[in-house]
């Protein structure tokens, strides 16, 4: 049995800086909530993405993929929760836009807490990311019968280059946050990427 790291490392890197449902969290909580959110954001994500290694390791992820029903039923799951956010994101900007108070808002300062509640559920709502386990991992496993070993393997790696994408990502996109205090550009933030992630949530539930 051999593992192929290396070809998995550039395969891997270039879908973890695709923009996707984690990504666009990032975005949202780096740029109206700062760093610290944005990072324990990351860190659900983080700990979701090891879920689903350790899913896909046992073959529960397989299962799941093979199970239309739950597979649905989990997709569905995860579009709710991501049009639930953005629509929170529109009633923030529709409470700054009318002139309240950021306190007011159920959006504001979310905290950390939040931020990796928020990581977590959106990257375990997303039952594609089972799909690229099961489907992608086992190309770069050659022998008879791999065990769950190089599946935590190369998840494990997975993880670690989405960890230090995402973690560098927010700390960048966080670098903006100081310079949105405005109540208009906030407000306007909030509407953008509420729209975005009802979209997101909405092509996550019919693009099956």
């Amino acid at each position: 049995m051999h593992v192929h790291i290396l070809p998995f490392i550039i395969v891997a890197l270039v879908l973890v800086v695709a923009p996707g449902p984690d990504t666009v969290l990032v975005t949202k909580n780096a740029l109206l909530h700062g760093r610290r959110a944005a990072l324990a954001t990351v860190a659900g994500i983080s700990v979701g993405l090891v879920t689903w290694i350790a899913a896909a390791a046992i073959g529960l992820a397989a299962l799941l993929r093979e199970s239309q029903t739950a597979f649905t039923a989990l997709r569905i799951a995860g579009a709710v929760y991501l049009a639930w956010l953005g629509l929170g994101a529109l009633r923030a900007a529709w409470r700054r836009q009318g002139g309240l108070a950021a306190v007011a808002s159920p959006q504001a300062g979310i905290g950390v807490q939040r931020g990796f509640r928020q990581g977590l559920l959106c990257n375990l709502g997303n039952p594609k990311i089972a799909v690229f386990f099961t489907s992608l991992l086992p190309q770069f496993v050659s022998g008879h019968r791999p065990g769950a070993l190089p599946f935590l393997l190369l998840g494990g790696i997975f993880a670690l280059l989405g960890l230090g994408w995402l973690s560098a990502y927010a700390l960048l996109a966080s670098r903006f946050s100081a310079l949105l205090r405005n109540r208009r550009v906030k407000s306007a933030l909030d509407a953008i990427t509420g729209l975005v992630l009802i979209g997101v949530g909405v092509r996550l539930a019919v693009d099956g």
